[in-house]
């Protein structure tokens, strides 16, 4: 039996949770407390690090004590303990990896520095036991990527944004028309009621050879929409997002689809590929619905765990910390390990926004 209580806090969630593994059976989530902040960021249209930073400190303590209470596991039963150490908010990753390292020394446990990418990487073995290799689109307000999965510690950037996170996109559309924050699911809200075919956005990248993802342009396109036509009513702004959404998925198709032929080129013998979507973005049901269709066109099998575990949680952490331990990799990222604002799951790819690193040395 491994029983791992992992903490996240890279970015606006402050999370615990214990997750165990017991021989073949499948992985149990025995805890999963995750406490938002989105009231604290609100007024502000988006996350204030140092805010959040403040309001894990705060909370910390009480979200992890509550995730061994309710797991029924006591602290000195846990083998290790795994927290983000990065890419994200280097205050809040500073809170999390400090409050880990403090507790597992006091305990006597091995710590395990996580990369919150590899963690978003490695649910789909914790939700439905997925083989390597694999494919991932991690889709969010920070990170937009496609990733090959090959195994644990072997990952493989295919592509990534060159400008702006989807996610980010997402927010920053809602800012432009008045819709609250978070921007996502208000965007797909008003979008529900409006005509997609009122405004003819860009899809960008579309055709490109290049793999990336860019989403600026479009950004752009919405902006000089919205200004040309105000004020706006409520079905401008409706028929704008469903625009912007539909536009949105358009290019997402595209830039998957290119993945996708390219996987069956390099995993010609793997049996039923299978294409993961990770991320808060991944719960907008007109981008799930066009991937979904994708994948049944390409052969592939869509998998997107269940919503909670999609964003920010911190049983995916626990999870790869038990993934580390199995695979002889725990002591890499040990108590030296100091929290990274950037770590690239791939260390030789170019650097490029989205992809957690900005730069050579990050």
């Amino acid at each position: 039996m491994i029983r791992v209580l992992g903490i996240e806090t890279s970015c606006d969630e402050t999370a615990a949770s214990v997750v165990t593994l017991d021989g073949a059976s499948a992985p149990v989530i025995a805890s999963n407390i995750v406490l938002s902040q989105i009231e604290e960021h609100a007024a502000f249209g988006g996350v204030v690090p140092e805010i959040a930073a403040r309001a894990h400190v705060e909370a910390l303590d009480g979200i992890v004590e509550a995730a061994l209470a309710d797991s029924g596991v006591a602290l000195a039963d846990i083998d290790a303990i795994a927290a983000t150490a990065g890419p994200g908010l280097v205050g809040g990753l500073i809170v999390g990896l400090m409050t880990a390292k403090a507790i597992a020394a006091a305990a006597g446990k091995p710590l395990i520095a996580i990369n919150h990418l590899e963690g978003h990487a490695l649910t789909a073995r914790l939700t439905d036991g997925l083989d390597f290799p694999y494919l991932l689109l991690l889709v969010s307000g920070g990170h937009t990527q496609i990733v090959a999965v090959r195994g644990v510690g072997d990952y493989q950037r295919w592509a990534t944004t060159i400008d702006d996170a989807l996610g980010e996109a997402f927010d920053k559309t809602a800012k432009m028309l008045g819709l609250p924050y978070p921007g996502g699911p208000n965007v797909e809200r008003a979008a529900a009621s409006g005509d997609a075919t009122r405004f003819a956005f860009p899809r960008p990248m579309k055709g490109s050879a290049q793999p990336d993802f860019s989403f600026s342009g479009l950004k752009t396109a919405v902006r000089q929409a919205a200004t040309a036509i105000q004020p706006l009513s409520e079905q401008d702004v409706a028929d704008i997002c469903a625009s912007f959404q539909a536009a949105v998925a358009d290019a997402l198709a595209d830039r998957v689809g290119r993945a996708l032929a390219r996987f069956h080129q390099e995993f010609p013998d793997k049996a039923n590929p299978a294409l993961v979507v990770a991320g808060g973005v991944a719960a907008n049901s007109t981008i799930k619905v066009t991937l979904q269709k994708l994948c049944a066109e390409a052969g592939f099998a869509f998998v997107a765990p269940p919503l909670k575990l999609c964003t920010d949680n911190a049983a995916m952490i626990a999870w790869a910390g038990i993934e580390r331990l199995r695979a002889g990799m725990a002591e890499e990222n040990g108590f030296d390990f100091v929290p990274r604002s950037r770590w690239p799951l791939d260390s030789i790819s170019a650097p490029m926004i989205g992809s957690g690193r900005r730069g050579a040395k990050a």
